[in-house]
């Protein structure tokens, strides 16, 4: 959000400066997609977590997916069984995650072509998120439920890059958990950035094309200057 995936943290910590949002490290890794995020001042400890912390010593870590990749392009297939193989799956994307310092991450950033993400994402009252999302569904609300915020936003399959993205600043998402029972998951903040922008990885489209022409020539300018901190999948 991203995952969003999003960036991690200590990049999030100069997006929370300048945004004025909380910001919190996960208890191992630090810093969180949407990579993780820039933030100056130190993350508060979260007030509360609000999901089941995953069990990271299962899962292998695998190399994020850039753009240009062609799985980030297309919408991803829906998940129909909830069985060993998508747990397998949920254990590497949550290690890959945090490997990469990221708040969010969609299946096709590790190159698989399936609708789920994870998250471990803190919202702007600095409340903890953690889980897993299957087949979500991004609701429209309307627009008394929702403001814009427009605040600095980064993608682990762009690396190094952030720029200025406004979305609403209130999120519902409607989908799966691992094992197949219906959930819904609503966001606030930078949570709802994050909700929002793991679904349209798991859509086929990456923040960049959210924005306008310069912008996006910036965002890839800047992904060119900088080499990523984490393995990826050369395109």
């Amino acid at each position: 959000m991203a995952g969003h995936g999003m960036p991690d943290q200590q990049e999030q910590a100069q997006v929370d400066e300048r945004q004025g949002a909380a910001e919190q490290d996960h208890p191992e890794h630090g810093d969180h997609e949407h990579g993780r995020h820039e933030h100056g001042d130190e993350p508060r400890q979260p007030v509360r977590t609000v999901g089941e912390e995953p069990d990271t010593s299962r899962g292998t870590v695998r190399p994020i997916t850039v753009v240009g990749n062609p799985v980030l392009h297309r919408a991803c297939k829906p998940v129909t069984e909830f069985g060993a193989e998508l747990h397998a799956l949920i254990d590497d994307m949550f290690v890959s995650m945090y490997a990469a310092d990221g708040v969010g991450l969609a299946a096709n950033q590790i190159g698989v072509d399936a609708r789920v993400f994870v998250y471990d994402c803190p919202d702007d009252d600095g409340v903890r998120h953690v889980g897993v999302m299957v087949n979500p569904v991004l609701e429209d609300l309307p627009p008394e439920r929702r403001t814009l915020d427009e605040s600095p936003e980064g993608c682990l399959s762009v690396p190094g890059a952030y720029v200025d993205l406004a979305r609403p600043d209130h999120a519902v998402v409607r989908g799966q958990d691992r094992e197949g029972r219906e959930i819904t998951v609503e966001g606030t903040g930078f949570f709802a950035r994050c909700l929002q922008h793991e679904t349209d990885h798991l859509n086929g489209y990456l923040y960049l094309d959210r924005l306008s022409k310069r912008d996006r020539k910036d965002a890839l300018r800047q992904m060119a200057e900088k080499e990523p901190s984490y393995e990826v999948v050369p395109n």
